[in-house]
């Protein structure tokens, strides 16, 4: 009893090789993140799911996950996640953000949390920061690199660079509001640190070769990306 409280924020549903080996994507951060003592509870926002606002006081932080939406659409789901988030920053509730979850935070001058959301390409406001990357998909295993100011823990030595696992289209743009922590030739923000309750983490720390192996065939499938057969 009196153990700390999370939730996951899931933001793409699950599929039924993930469910069937894994748990779902749940169970794949319960696995990565979740200690003895804790409660983890789960809510499936791109399905309409939210918690209210006393379930929300209840959690001592929130991990918002990856999805293959994009962090700029205006989907109903999105824009009710802009709202929650509005909430979280406000309570300064711990926020972790991976892929589509450290894509949609962007900071304005007055450090409200907005989702990249279409907005951005009615220019209604300026300061957007994610976008579609102009380089195409960042697919597999990327090197990252970490700031040489980088302090994240005092009792963790943080090296130099690190090989993660991406799979994304969309990348962060600095801004002033953020601490950027690592980053990468094709995707340049890897992860992010805004005051000491959110950061983003663009790659995937909770995938393994499995999992990401069985996404790239479903986004084969969908026709979300093609392979080049061309020499």
């Amino acid at each position: 009893m009196g153990g700390k409280k999370f939730a996951v924020l899931l933001c793409a549903e699950d599929p039924e090789y993930v469910k069937m080996k894994y748990g779902g994507y749940f169970g794949v951060f319960l696995r990565m993140l979740g200690e003895e003592g804790e409660t983890w509870d789960v809510y499936k926002v791109a399905c309409g799911e939210f918690p209210d606002d006393e379930e929300i006081k209840t959690f001592d932080g929130f991990v918002i996950t990856g999805s293959c939406n994009d962090a700029h659409g205006n989907d109903v789901w999105i824009l009710k996640l802009l709202i929650l988030l509005q909430k979280l920053n406000s309570m300064k509730k711990k926020i972790l953000g991976i892929c589509f979850g450290h894509q949609v935070p962007c900071f304005l001058g007055n450090g409200q949390i907005l989702i990249a959301i279409r907005l951005f390409d009615t220019g209604a406001f300026t300061g957007r920061k994610t976008g579609p990357a102009v380089s195409g998909w960042d697919m597999g295993i990327t090197t990252i690199h970490f700031s040489s100011s980088t302090k994240l823990f005092s009792s963790v030595i943080v090296p130099a660079s690190l090989a993660v696992i991406e799979c994304h289209r969309t990348r962060s743009v600095n801004s002033h509001q953020k601490q950027v922590i690592a980053w990468s030739d094709k995707t340049g923000i890897e992860m992010f640190r805004y005051e000491d309750h959110i950061m983003g983490i663009q790659g995937h720390p909770e995938y393994n070769r499995d999992i990401l192996s069985h996404l790239v065939d479903r986004l084969l499938q969908r026709n979300l990306i093609v392979v080049n057969t061309k020499p």
